[in-house]
Formats: structure tokens, C-alpha cells, sequence
């Protein structure tokens, strides 16, 4: 590799780095397959440029994770805290698709949609303590 690439490649990852602040876990479970829209809430003045191509993409049309990190050439993971981030500030929601949608009359809520409840449930509270089924 040239001086000049390894300089890019070095220069890419620190980049990457800065903008998400050295984290690299998201706050919430995210899928690549997860479909975002936008949301009411603005972003926090602080926050990466990123965001708000995250959020112009996401005004056009529902997008996936895997799809903003391709179209913002940037790695899933440092995505995915961003995109933790706009939920946090609800500039960002989680759109309900197919697979979450009911599935018939009297055949209750799918899987799926129970796991997203229980996600959004340990988002908002995450101190929160189970309590044990009585049986």
C-alpha cells in the first residue's frame, strides 16, 4: 500500500472515530435490516454532521442501517450509534414493517413485535426491574 492510501485509510478511521466520540456500542439493539424514518425531535447541536445526512436520507423514504452506513460510506457500527443517538432524541423512529404488522384475526401479536416492544421498553426504562410471573 502507498504512504498516500495508508494515510487515507488512517486518516478515514480517525475520522470515524471523532464522530462518534470513541464509542462503539449503539444504546439500542439495532438489526441491519432495521427500518428508521424521521421523527419530530431535532438533533442536539453537538451532533455529527452525519446526522443530519442520516436524517435528510431517512426525510425521502424509510431507510435501513446497512443502507445509511452504504450511502454515508461509513461502518455499520459507528451508524448505529448514530443513529441510537437521533432515537435518543427522537429525530428518529423505528418504522413498523411488514414482519411487525398483524397477522390475522385472533392470532395475536407476532414475535417480532413483542421483541421491538420489549426493546423499546428497556430503552426508556432501562433500570427497570422484571417481576416474576405469578404461577
Amino acid at each position: 500500500m502507498t504512504t498516500y492510501g495508508r494515510a487515507a485509510e488512517e486518516s478515514a478511521f480517525v475520522r470515524t472515530y471523532t464522530v462518534v466520540r470513541g464509542r462503539t456500542k449503539p444504546r439500542h439493539l439495532l438489526g441491519l435490516e432495521t427500518v428508521l424514518e424521521s421523527g419530530p425531535g431535532r438533533p442536539g447541536p453537538a451532533q455529527a454532521e452525519e446526522c443530519e445526512e442520516i436524517l435528510a436520507l431517512c426525510r425521502e423514504r424509510r431507510r435501513s442501517v446497512v443502507e445509511l452506513a452504504g450511502r454515508l460510506g461509513r461502518p455499520v457500527t459507528a451508524v448505529k450509534v448514530l443513529v441510537s443517538d437521533l432515537l435518543d432524541a427522537d429525530a428518529l423512529g423505528v418504522a413498523l414493517t411488514q414482519s411487525y404488522a398483524d397477522t390475522g384475526a385472533g392470532s395475536g401479536p407476532s414475535t417480532q413485535l413483542l421483541a421491538a416492544v420489549s426493546a423499546g421498553l428497556k430503552r426508556k426504562w432501562p433500570d427497570a426491574v422484571a417481576y416474576p410471573q405469578a404461577g
